[in-house]
């Protein structure tokens, strides 16, 4: 205690300010960090250090909750769970390569699709349009590259040299139109070439598909692709003006191929009617899909929900339901809208214009913002054509956060909200757009003690700076005593 004293009384004001200075500058430093590494992967660091690779060490196990997944809470416990819990799919409103998303980079300077959604296309491109016998056809050899080149310019010129080897390579002018067609206009015309050789490519398909294993996998095959370049061609029609035959389009593909509802025709079917204003038919089709045992999506939700508020949306009034209370039907739409926003609850803030859009990634996470995105950008103006179901959403859909306080461990009409969706996201939505999370996380406890500290350590600091002599004495009664 003595020796301890002694060294005490030897110590100048300037040390202990450039002690304070100092511990004032490293607790600044770990905060900046914990900061960053919450925000870019939602966690912090210490904490994730000491729950991996310290409690181990102390003999604690961490309990991992079971994985949660975003089905209806009405169907079949083996379809859960043989699904994963953040499943990717393919987005069914995705627009053309060419004739849009190289536009807006032409335009913006940005690129509006991330390498990890390009990657999961090139997949899609693969796993759709490439089968075993493709070595026996040199075209179909040529395109098989092609699908797995990175440069669009190398996939471009590999469909041109398919077309030399064989004119009626569907594939080929299936890239060509994606890729190389800087109008919808153009896309359209590759895409007719393309089903005119597709369609020619399916009746030989089918007709030697039961010889061996090799035919019906080409027989496969060469469905996907006339499918593909069917509804692509349905999405030009749309674009360009001609919704009813691209609703013509839509329902004659459902119904000559109705096993392939995996692709989820209904949703470009859904906004077509939606754009002609036939609710009545729009009613019909979720009828059939809107079903408790169906995988549900932002589409089929926010569309039944719009559908019920167009019935009271237009005489709604906040302050009348108040003194009143809600009519029946009202009942029904806000029922209806707390049921979207459970699934979905990135949505509302889109088709509020409260966050902007951007353009919708090829692919998305259902009751993800990816999912959000794509919804709101094609469907905003259907809400808007309603005279106030915008309204009605404004003034309703932040209850559904009152009646799920919990969204992570419990949920209401659906399983809890998963809890990957946020990283999903990060990779499939461009870096300049700011991805919506749910539920916003808690800054965790290591930020706030850092935050803390640093802020304590640099007022001691200045006290030090300020009054040196009683904060020697402070510091050296302070040792004393402990």
């Amino acid at each position: 205690l003595l020796t301890v004293t002694v060294f005490l009384s030897t110590l100048t004001p300037k040390f202990y300010f450039a002690l304070t200075v100092t511990s004032s500058f490293i607790s600044g430093l770990i905060f900046v960090f914990e900061w960053w590494h919450f925000r870019k992967y939602g966690t912090s660091f210490i904490e994730q250090v000491s729950v991996s690779h310290l409690r181990p060490l102390i003999g604690g196990v961490e309990s991992s909750p079971p994985a949660p997944a975003a089905f209806s809470a009405g169907e079949n416990e083996a379809s859960r769970q043989n699904m994963p819990e953040c499943k990717v799919w393919r987005n069914p409103l995705n627009l053309f390569r060419g004739a849009e998303y190289s536009r807006y980079m032409w335009v913006t300077g940005k690129e509006p699709l991330t390498y990890y959604d390009m990657n999961l296309s090139a997949q899609d491109h693969q796993n759709f349009f490439t089968c075993d016998t493709d070595a026996l056809r040199p075209s179909d050899t040529v395109m098989q590259k092609a699908w797995r080149e990175r440069n669009p310019q190398a996939r471009i010129k590999a469909a041109y040299q398919a077309l030399e080897l064989n004119n009626d390579c569907a594939t080929a002018y299936v890239l060509l139109a994606e890729e190389e067609a800087t109008t919808i206009v153009d896309a359209e015309r590759y895409f007719k070439q393309a089903l005119k050789a597709g369609e020619l490519i399916y009746r030989r398909s089918q007709n030697c598909h039961s010889q061996s294993p090799q035919h019906e996998a080409q027989l496969r095959r060469d469905t996907n692709v006339l499918v593909y370049v069917k509804r692509r061609l349905a999405m030009c029609a749309r674009k360009l003006g001609r919704i009813r035959e691209a609703v013509k389009m839509m329902r004659d593909l459902m119904k000559e191929f109705p096993l392939l509802s995996m692709l989820n025709i209904h949703e470009n079917l859904l906004e077509a009617l939606l754009e002609l204003q036939a609710y009545a038919d729009v009613q019909a089709v979720l009828a059939k899909y809107d079903d408790i045992s169906l995988p549900k999506s932002a589409a089929i939700c926010y569309t039944a929900a719009l559908l019920k508020a167009r019935a009271v949306s237009e005489r709604f009034s906040p302050e009348t339901a108040s003194r009143r209370g809600l009519s029946t039907a009202e009942i029904n739409a806000v029922e209806a809208i707390h049921r979207a926003v459970e699934f979905n609850p990135h949505v509302p803030k889109y088709l509020l214009e409260m966050k902007s859009l951007v353009l919708p990634p090829e692919h998305i996470l259902k009751r993800g913002d990816s999912e959000a995105v794509a919804y709101a950008f094609f469907h905003l103006q259907h809400w808007k054509r309603i005279e106030g179901a915008l309204n009605l959403l404004h003034c309703t859909w932040e209850g559904t956060f009152r009646m799920i306080p919990y969204p992570l461990e419990k949920g209401h009409l659906f399983y809890p909200y998963p809890s990957c969706t946020e990283t999903a996201d990060r990779e499939l939505l461009p870096t300049f757009h700011e991805v919506s999370v749910y539920p916003q996380k808690e800054l965790p406890f290591f930020i706030h003690f850092t935050a803390g500290l640093c802020s304590f350590s640099a007022m001691l600091a200045l006290l030090t700076h300020q009054f040196p002599e009683l904060m020697v004495v402070f510091a050296k009664a302070v040792s004393l005593v402990s």
